[in-house]
């Protein structure tokens, strides 16, 4: 059962809070729905956007309608780090561990520290995470990759497919997604305990539930995103409108199929390798 009412598709942010006026680099939210395309809305920062989305998870449940929610960061990382941080070979046990150590508030939070902790744990401090944005020294995580060690992949299989992808294991600098993993997976998961047994998350779990929540990656619309911003635009919030456009334009046959993957514990970017049929109706 993959048919949705409703699309929701998140650019996220590892940072802290982005301040009242729209901006770039925070969080986006853009969405389909029966009455069509919504503008996309602006979330300063994940408190806000949690809120927001468990508003439309009730909203959704309430009208007896099936959400698809995407979410622009990986839901597991490279093969051997689950069972290596929790025992279990199953990336939902890495959303646990961290919903349970995460400090997250407005202003600060403690994922450059739990990463060096984890480094510690896991290698002695040599990695896998590396890259710390702040201005004293973490111990257990490198500024950079000199001297960094990592027994684990450094892309999933799925990464190794999409050209211009980056690695989990980067917190801080230029395409640094892995403080959007840490950051975000507390919030997916606080989210499933919140409406439990109403959130499937793909591809771990069967999606015959109301919610499901899917991971996305935006540059795989990256030609259609780059025509359709213009210069008073900001880019986020273009790309989270087009990707919920072209999720839903889509025939349910089709989005059976890109939903039709084996990824049990590093997980997988929806319509990766259907870039041509999500760019049909951007076209237009």
């Amino acid at each position: 059962m993959t048919g949705f009412d409703r699309f929701l598709m998140v650019d996220w942010s590892g940072g802290n809070d982005a301040g009242p006026r729209p901006r770039k680099d925070a969080i986006w939210i853009g969405a389909t729905g029966p009455a069509g395309e919504a503008q996309p809305v602006y979330q300063r920062n994940r408190q806000v956007a949690e809120e927001t989305l468990a508003d439309v998870i009730e909203t959704s449940l309430t009208r007896g309608e099936r959400l698809c929610i995407g979410f622009d960061f990986p839901f597991g990382y490279p093969a051997g780090y689950a069972e290596a941080l929790t025992g279990q070979a199953d990336a939902l046990s890495v959303w646990r561990w961290l919903a349970a150590r995460v400090e997250d508030a407005p202003t600060e939070n403690n994922r450059f520290d739990l990463a060096g902790e984890i480094n510690t744990r896991l290698l002695q401090g040599r990695g896998p995470f590396w890259g710390n944005a702040l201005k004293r020294d973490i111990p257990g995580l490198p500024r950079n990759k000199a001297g960094y060690d990592n027994p684990f992949p450094d892309r999933r299989a799925c990464e190794l497919r999409g050209t211009g992808t980056f690695t989990c294991w980067q917190l801080a600098g230029a395409g640094a997604v892995g403080s959007q993993v840490i950051m975000g997976l507390p919030v997916l998961e606080r989210l499933r305990q919140r409406f439990a047994g109403q959130v499937s998350v793909w591809p771990f779990e069967p999606l015959d539930r109301p919610v499901a929540f899917v991971e996305i990656w935006p540059g795989l619309i990256n030609d259609a995103v780059r025509r359709a911003t213009g210069p008073d635009d900001i880019r986020d919030a273009v790309q989270v409108r087009l990707l919920a456009r072209a999720l839903s334009d889509l025939p349910p046959q089709r989005l059976q199929a890109m939903l039709s993957v084996e990824a049990p514990e590093e997980g997988w970017i929806l319509g990766l390798g259907a870039e041509g049929e999500l760019m049909v109706s951007l076209a237009a």
